[in-house]
């Protein structure tokens, strides 16, 4: 067999192993939905319609151009790459690190940069913490998240590694969407486990911004953004949204920076409010410098 058709038959048999544990996870979905509502655990199924809501309409952009961008632009990028991986039985296990090392600091970069928060914080604006929260995904993801992986073209990994190690990073943290599993013991300090993707959905002072990890949390633990389930969790985002609707939900962040940005005296302040940290502000700036000065 020729090598390439080799590697495109192992990639077909991934992305089968994928689909058939989608399906799995879509089960233990319905089931945990079924189990939640017969226990009186969720007080309404608002928040579980509109996440599956926006999950319909993202499988339905998927399926147009819109879906392909990400695709395409890393596809663009690759002319420009200064390095070839070579294939191998090694090479997949490597895009998956190098993929699980890159949804790092993309992940990081979404929680510390507002323009990028404005994007994610849908996957966080739910107060209800269960397996249709993995469904909860901005549908604007295609549009923003490629520029993170042009790195991994540019050093070499090919189209098909890199799209393989962001499927399997992503759809390893389907399972991770929940109560039902408590604490894992050492588990927790090494993989992204139901305890350690808690403490990430949190809005507790000393859960924000932590645990940024796919599937290892050493990265984590090697960049000081770890933290253990201590007190209980409180989920969503610190100004809830207090709506069910998709449309509210994908775009609200990106209205209160728009409105950020009319509002601002100046270029450096609009830039501010793009670039800088979700809570920032020209007068937050202006009190922080003053107090250095004393």
């Amino acid at each position: 067999m020729d090598p390439i058709e080799a590697q495109f038959q192992a990639y077909n048999t991934l992305f089968s192993v994928v689909e058939i544990l989608g399906l799995a996870f879509l089960f233990a979905l319905a089931s945990e939905t079924v189990w939640d509502v017969v226990a009186g655990r969720r007080k309404g199924l608002g928040e579980t319609f509109a996440n599956v809501a926006i999950a319909i309409v993202t499988a339905l952009l998927e399926r147009t151009f819109y879906g392909l961008i990400f695709v395409v632009a890393l596809l663009l990028t690759a002319s420009f790459a200064v390095l070839e991986i070579p294939q191998g039985w090694w090479s997949v296990p490597l895009a998956v690190l190098a993929a699980d090392f890159t949804y790092y600091w993309m992940h990081r970069c979404e929680h510390e940069v507002r323009l990028f928060w404005a994007n994610h914080s849908v996957h966080h604006s739910s107060p209800e913490f269960n397996f249709t929260t993995a469904l909860r995904i901005s549908w604007m993801d295609a549009l923003i998240e490629w520029v993170f992986f042009i790195p991994m073209i540019l050093l070499g990994f090919s189209l098909v590694h890199t799209v393989v190690g962001l499927v399997v990073v992503v759809a390893y943290q389907s399972w991770i969407h929940t109560e039902k599993v408590g604490k894992l013991g050492w588990l927790d300090g090494v993989f992204n486990t139901p305890s350690v993707h808690r403490v990430h959905h949190g809005s507790n002072a000393q859960y924000i911004d932590k645990n940024y990890g796919g599937i290892l949390i050493i990265w984590d633990r090697l960049f000081g953004t770890y933290a253990s389930e201590v007190e209980p969790v409180k989920y969503g985002i610190t100004t809830p949204i207090a709506s069910h609707n998709p449309l509210v939900i994908n775009f609200k962040e990106y209205t209160s920076l728009w409105r950020d940005i009319r509002r601002a005296k100046s270029w450096p302040n609009a830039f501010g409010h793009l670039f800088r940290s979700p809570g920032w502000s020209p007068q937050n700036t202006t009190k922080h410098e003053k107090e250095a000065q004393k």
